[in-house]
């Protein structure tokens, strides 16, 4: 048929296109955000073979973008892959004047491609299907495409098969996102070594020493920041995890999720801030954990060796070494807000470790190693040094004219194991300070006195001091000790210095 759609380089271009995007969106109906995902492989060896000073400028210079970006480059080629397959088995059926060949093939290539990369078999007829079921439309279309008008004719296929691509696609993306909603929705903790009542009771302290600040975070964060080093998480299975203490210790020790969730649990406030914000970034938030003491299990497995210090591995990869008596003071946590940890948040079990940058804060916690030697870890390799204590930092969060003509600012406070004293404000640029207004510290896993390692909220209300000007906000921790004022971006080890904010009345 002279006007086959698929007998022209364009047509086949056109249709292989059609057919990746649909092979895409098929892998996600069937996998949603998970690991076994089409592009989830590609995007992780994007991840871990980019050179660290390009890691680093997307960290710093564009955040978070960076990391869509390689999601967003890891699609493309995943696409562009399946495009070729999908164009290649069109020509070569066009060639040998084989009917079965065209749709046939770009199912196999879709199949074997999606298999191997995943190592799935089943979850890969999910990208297959459509994509050999686009061929296939478009040969039918060419079959009885209608001889009267050719270049009309050819048209109209066209149109009806990228149509029909494009609405498997959206069908695709809406299926995995339902898939999402369901996978990561909150579920109430119910583990037997969880204290309920302590955990209501410290989330009611929470609400009621929360200021009444509307554009500020309340004490326990509702939108809690996320950073890994993959764009999708992780999904394991609770029924299959362990926790295994290897390396310099008098015996290697297993957990399983039941053994840890029947032994007697703290809840602990906990601030975790990300050594790559910006200096008055977003990503530092508090939750209440639910977890048992990690320095308990090191105990059972008897840690030996002369270096002090672990390696933590996580399901994704990642491994991060730091000192054991920073681990000493961690959880193996596996709640958080009273809910199951969510799967974003490192379920079914991640660590938290009191005063450190949250680098150390490993998700999806599968191993820990005590160490004979020190070692670099995921971070470290790509020159970062965010493996010691947390910098101090006031945010400034917050700003509104009242209705009586005064100024209100309002942010956040944090000192990581220092604790927060004070926070003070400058309107004239740092000359002159004053006192700002506190919330009541969190309470301590104990209950008595503070949390040792959770933010606490300020505001600070004054009379503009004229048409322009400057506010500076820092803070002072329980030794008296002032916030430094020497500003450093964030690259290597963390970002310091005072927030400051210019105004016009």
């Amino acid at each position: 048929m002279k006007d086959a759609l698929l007998d022209s380089r364009g047509g086949q271009l056109l249709v292989g296109l059609a057919a990746g995007g649909a092979g895409v969106a098929g892998s996600y109906a069937a996998t949603g955000y998970t690991p076994v995902f089409l592009v989830s492989p590609i995007e992780r060896f994007l991840a871990r073979t980019m050179p660290g000073a390009v890691v680093s400028f997307a960290i710093t210079t564009l955040g978070s973008v960076g990391q869509q970006l390689n999601l967003v480059t890891a699609v493309v080629l995943a696409w562009l892959v399946l495009t070729v397959g999908a164009a290649g088995a069109v020509l070569a059926g066009r060639t040998a004047s084989n009917r079965l060949l065209p749709a046939l093939g770009t199912g196999v290539f879709t199949w074997t491609v999606a298999a191997g990369l995943t190592g799935e078999l089943a979850l890969s007829l999910g990208p297959a299907l459509p994509a050999a079921g686009i061929v296939a439309l478009a040969q039918v279309g060419d079959a009885y495409g209608g001889r009267a008008e050719p270049i009309s004719s050819k048209r109209r296929r066209a149109l009806s098969t990228v149509g029909v691509a494009v609405g498997a696609t959206t069908l695709g993306f809406g299926a995995g996102e339902r898939q999402n909603r369901q996978a990561t929705r909150d579920l109430e903790l119910s583990a037997p070594g969880a204290d309920r009542r302590d955990i209501g009771t410290k989330l009611e302290t929470a609400g009621s020493r929360t200021l009444d600040v509307d554009g500020i975070e309340p004490l326990v964060s509702e939108n809690f920041f996320q950073v890994d080093i993959n764009s999708i998480d992780p999904n394991p299975s609770a029924d299959d995890w362990t926790l295994t203490i290897t390396g310099e210790v008098e015996q290697d020790v297993t957990i399983d999720y039941d053994e840890l969730q029947s032994m007697t649990a703290t809840n602990q406030f906990s601030t975790l801030r990300c050594v790559g914000d910006s200096l008055n970034g977003r990503k530092i938030d508090t939750a209440l954990w639910t977890g048992v003491p990690l320095q308990g299990l090191l105990e059972e497995a008897g840690p030996r060796g002369d270096c002090e210090c672990v390696l933590l591995r996580s399901a994704d990869g990642y491994e991060v070494e730091f000192p054991i008596e920073a681990f000493n003071r961690g959880l193996a946590v596996y709640g958080m807000n009273g809910s199951v940890l969510p799967r974003g948040h490192g379920y079914p079990v991640r660590a938290v470790i009191p005063g450190h940058w949250g680098e150390v804060n490993t998700k999806w916690l599968t191993e820990i190693e005590v160490l004979d030697r020190e070692v670099d870890g995921y971070w470290e390799q790509r020159g970062w040094e965010g493996t010691g204590p947390v910098k101090p930092t006031a945010t400034l969060r917050h700003d509104e004219m009242t209705e009586n003509g005064r100024r209100l600012l309002a942010g956040h406070a944090y000192g990581g194991l220092r604790g927060v004293s004070t926070v003070e404000v400058s309107t004239d640029g740092g000359s002159t300070w004053s006192e700002a207004t506190l919330s009541e510290p969190l309470p301590a896993a104990d209950g008595d006195g503070r949390a040792e390692d959770a933010w606490r909220q300020w505001q600070y209300t004054y009379d503009p001091p004229g048409d322009t000007h400057t506010a500076v906000v820092r803070m002072i921790d329980e030794s008296g000790t002032v916030q430094t004022d020497e500003e450093t971006g964030p690259y290597p080890s963390g970002p310091s210095g005072w927030v400051s904010q210019e105004f016009q009345r």
